[in-house]
Order: C-alpha cells, then structure tokens, then sequence
C-alpha cells in the first residue's frame, strides 16, 4: 500500500512538472521580442524612430542582419552629412525619420549618373522574416509625408518599391511613384511582372494633392507567386479619409530565378529634367513587415 501511494505521489509531481514546464515554454513563445524596436514576432518586425539611437545604427539594427542597408548619397555629399535623419514632427507629436535629396550633388550610391537615390531596404544578409519567398505572403504597413511643396517630374520618383533581390532583378514588382500631369500631379502605383505581357502597369492612380504636406498610412498585402496577389490601402491619418483601396489577383508578383524578394522605401528619382526637381525632404515612420 504503501509503495502505491509513492507511486502516486511520484505520478502527480512528474505530471505537475510538465505541465508547469509546457505552459512556461508557451508564455515564453508569446514574449519574444527585439531590443525594443522589434515588436512581438505575430506582430512581425517594426522600425520606428525613437532619437534614442543614432538613425543608421537604428535602421541596420533592425533590417540590416549582419550589413547595411542604407542606400543614402552621403559620399557625394560630405559637406551635408547624414540623408537620413530622426525628427520631431508637430502634426504626430513624436519622432520621426527625415529623407533628404538635393537635385546637386547627390546621386545613386556615390556613382555619378542621370539618377539619384536615398533608400533603406532589407537584402539577402537581413532576418529571414524581413525577405519574402516564393508563394509566402507578406503584409506592410508605414507611414509617409510629402511636403506641401513637393515636385515630382514627369519622370520617374519611386518613394516605395517592392523589388526581387536576386534573379530578374533590374525592375521592381511594385513602386510608389508621384508623377509630374499638366492637368494635376498624381501618385501612380505601377505593376512591372516578368515580361511586357504579364506588366499591368499603372494599376492605381490617384491625385498628389491628397498627399502633400499631410501625414498617410499605407497597408499592402502581397502574395509572392507567378499567380500572385496584391492589395494597397492608403488612409490620411489626419481626418482618416480614405485615398486609395484596391486589390489584384491573378498578377505577377515574382521573377524567373529569383530566390527572395523585399521592400525599399525612401526617393529614388531620375534627373533627366532637374529644372522641374527641386530639393526635397519625405518623411517616414513605423515601417512594418509581417509574414502571416
């Protein structure tokens, strides 16, 4: 009898145990998180300006992995500094980020051409969480600012682009790209697949005057297949009016032999008519990637 009873006893501490060791494990699971820049991993991974941390310390901590991946023309512009920068903004009351380009000097990556460029991106060195692979899906969310003055030309300035790493790489999937129209700017998002047949090309269009000078939260949804599938939101903060909602399926939102795909955000723009250019600040917060 008595041996039963130590049995018994042992039986129940052992169960215990476990379950104390199983519900442990399970709370542990729900905490993980970055070093306070990185928000919990069913919220996916958060940059956001704190003025806390030095900006491109802060922007590589938490895309960066083991790199840089800070396109910025600092080298063709010392006499300037940093392009990239942490404000305070009076219409958030908070910190933000400040991307600066000048039509002279600055250019793409310290390389003089007719284009120029002041991005941030994750790449094939950053957290596996931060790429985007075949058929995985993938939300963004961020916020951006244009000035009340801002000028686009007729030519291209991408401030958003969702782009192969590797593989057919040389044009991105998706861009954000206020455009230059006599009759009134617009901000054009533009589908770029595997060949001209596949491309649907300006699949949203939207007037810029919404946009300048007022703060904007963008949410896309994307699909990473040959057969894929995108969806934009764009909501002004201000008043909550919503500028932009559409969805696509059945769109191309992968290259041949590519292996991951990733976003980029900041001013890419081309200088072919610098007199419709002028220097220009975009601000940007909260840039968020989640798989799900």
């Amino acid at each position: 009898m008595n041996k039963q009873k130590l049995l018994l006893v042992l039986s129940i501490c052992f169960f215990s145990c476990a379950c104390s060791k199983q519900k442990s494990s399970t709370v542990e699971k729900k905490e993980i998180a970055g070093n306070g820049t990185q928000t919990a991993n069913t919220e996916g991974t958060t940059l956001t300006a704190n003025a806390a941390v030095d900006t491109y310390q802060l922007i590589n901590n938490v895309f960066g992995g083991t790199g840089d991946v800070i396109e910025a023309p600092d080298c063709s512009h010392v006499a300037f500094g940093k392009h990239i920068t942490q404000v305070y903004d009076q219409d958030l009351k908070r910190t933000v980020f400040a991307f600066k380009i000048h039509v002279t000097p600055d250019n793409d990556k310290c390389e003089d051409s007719d284009r120029q460029r002041n991005e941030i991106k994750t790449y094939d060195r950053s957290p596996e969480n931060l790429k985007a692979s075949k058929d995985e899906k993938v939300l963004y969310r961020w916020k951006f600012k244009l000035d009340a003055g801002f000028k686009p030309s007729s030519d291209f300035t991408h401030i958003h682009q969702l782009k192969p790493i590797d593989g057919d790489n040389t044009l991105p999937i998706i861009t954000l790209t206020p455009r230059y129209k006599a009759g009134g700017d617009i901000l054009q998002v533009i589908h770029t697949g595997d060949t001209d047949a596949t491309s649907q090309k300006y699949i949203a269009t939207v007037p810029l005057a919404d946009f300048r000078g007022q703060w904007v939260e963008v949410t896309e949804r994307a699909t990473f297949s040959f057969d894929g599938k995108y969806e934009i939101q764009i909501n002004r903060i201000s008043d909550g009016k919503l500028l932009l909602k559409q969805a696509f399926t059945n769109i191309e939102m992968w290259r041949k032999n590519t292996t991951s795909c990733r976003p980029k955000w900041g001013v890419y723009r081309r200088l072919l008519q610098p007199d419709m250019l002028r220097d220009e600040t975009i601000w940007f917060n909260d840039f968020n990637i989640t798989e799900y």
